[in-house]
């Protein structure tokens, strides 16, 4: 009965979005595949070889899991590993990274036929959903068919994600009980999934598996030829700002402007990376307004320009999927952006693993125990607004010794903190042992 609820209410849902859903169709070009997967009909394994499921949302997401699919390959052979997303950008990321290798489909929606079709077709020994993915028809169905679930790399946002659970606390608990095991990021994270319901027992301190992922190399590979595409000069400064939210770019423009009337830094060049690929027309237009020639990245990378061919363009758009690690690895100075926005900030730790001094706004509270370890190692620099972060901004590319050693410190965080990934794959491994 309570599926059946479920299904009425998710239908009830999607009849109310359509307008939006079909906007992205043809408007962004969102939603457009995968539809057949997402009623159920993923790829079915033939073969009786078992099989561990891995479901990770967005690109983000999907980045975090390369360290955990090698070790489980390397720990747990016999196993077949399959994995899902559920966004356009995480589909084509996990094609991209794994493809070759491995079944990647798109995650079943919450309807309890294509949840029951999908685990018919993967026959799963165990699924582990990536930070925060706890589905209740899903849950219920792997329940009855004595599937385990864990969460991995488990978080629960401060700015949405735990009030709004909060306050349907109640309905979640017995939904959150079936869990298997939560591994999360840490102390904050454990007593919010207990609160919600996981047996203490089952919740367990493991990191961030991110700190796993970080490149801890002075360059990435890409990164040299990135720098003959943009024409980048050894003497120039770059500053590169990834992630970027709505409204950010336009301080982080403001910001670019003063740093240029100064004589000594006249020379810097300035990368912005919106998060979002649906911004980057808009993100477009708006350096463009300041006056500035703009790269589009997405087409030099196509052939389609060159940058030679130009006078002298100061900004740089990277609106292109799977660079921004390029374009930090070239970076004087890295912004990490949706954190001078009230938007709970994006991930600094790639940054900080290249090295780089890296500078975010006071909104972060996504990243809650990674700046702290970094805030108090004097590896980040945290600016209130678009004045500070000017000001920031341009002691660290004057300051070249004090950029570098701040770089340093960020780096020696990301190496101490690493370790999640085996602390995953074990207990994956203490769980199949009672499965």
């Amino acid at each position: 009965m309570l599926c059946l609820l479920l299904d009425i209410v998710y239908a009830i849902l999607i009849v109310l979005l359509a307008p939006w859903i079909l906007y992205r169709m043809f408007a962004q070009k969102r939603y457009r595949v995968g539809w057949k997967e997402r009623l159920g009909f993923v790829p079915v394994r033939f073969t009786d070889q078992p099989c561990i499921w891995i479901h990770a949302v967005s690109m983000g997401e999907i980045n975090a899991i390369g360290t955990l699919i090698e070790e489980i390959h390397r720990v747990l052979p016999q196993f077949e590993i399959v994995i899902s997303s559920t966004t356009d950008t995480g589909f084509n990321r996990a094609r991209k990274l794994y493809g070759t290798s491995y079944r990647v489909f798109f995650f079943p929606l919450d309807f309890s036929q294509a949840v029951k079709k999908a685990l018919k077709r993967l026959r799963p020994q165990l699924c582990i959903m990536m930070e925060l993915e706890v589905w209740p028809n899903f849950m219920s169905e792997t329940a009855r068919q004595g599937i385990p679930v864990m969460v991995a790399n488990g978080r629960i946002s401060t700015a949405k994600g735990f009030p709004r659970y909060q306050r349907i606390a109640p309905l979640v608990r017995p939904i959150f009980r079936r869990l298997a095991m939560a591994l999360v990021q840490d102390e904050t994270y454990a007593e919010r999934f207990r609160y919600l319901g996981v047996l203490p027992e089952r919740v367990q301190v493991a990191g961030s598996l991110k700190y796993d992922t970080a490149e801890l190399g002075d360059t990435v590979a890409g990164a040299d030829e990135l720098t003959g595409q943009l024409g980048l000069k050894n003497n120039e400064p770059v500053w590169a700002a990834g992630s970027t939210g709505s409204h950010e770019e336009e301080i982080i423009l403001n910001s670019f402007s003063q740093l240029r009337r100064k004589k000594e830094l006249r020379q810097t060049r300035l990368v912005i990376v919106p998060r979002k690929p649906e911004r980057f027309d808009e993100v477009a237009r708006l350096i463009e307004s300041h006056g500035y020639q703009l790269i589009r990245y997405s087409r030099v990378k196509a052939g389609k320009y060159k940058v030679s061919d130009m006078d002298s363009p100061a900004v740089i758009l990277g609106d292109t999927m799977g660079d921004l690690r390029k374009f930090y690895s070239l970076a004087s100075v890295v912004f990490v952006g949706r954190s001078l926005v009230p938007m709970g900030g994006s991930d600094m730790i790639e940054a900080a693993g290249l090295a780089k001094p890296v500078v975010v706004g006071p909104y972060t509270e996504n990243f809650i125990d990674s700046m702290k370890k970094l805030v108090a190692a004097e590896g980040i620099s945290v600016v209130a607004d678009g004045r500070q972060l000017t000001e920031v901004t341009e002691k660290l590319l004057r300051d070249t010794d004090s950029a570098r050693q701040m770089g340093q410190r960020g780096r020696g965080v990301i190496i101490e903190n690493k370790g999640a990934t085996r602390r995953t794959v074990e207990a994956v491994a203490k769980l199949l042992c009672k499965a």
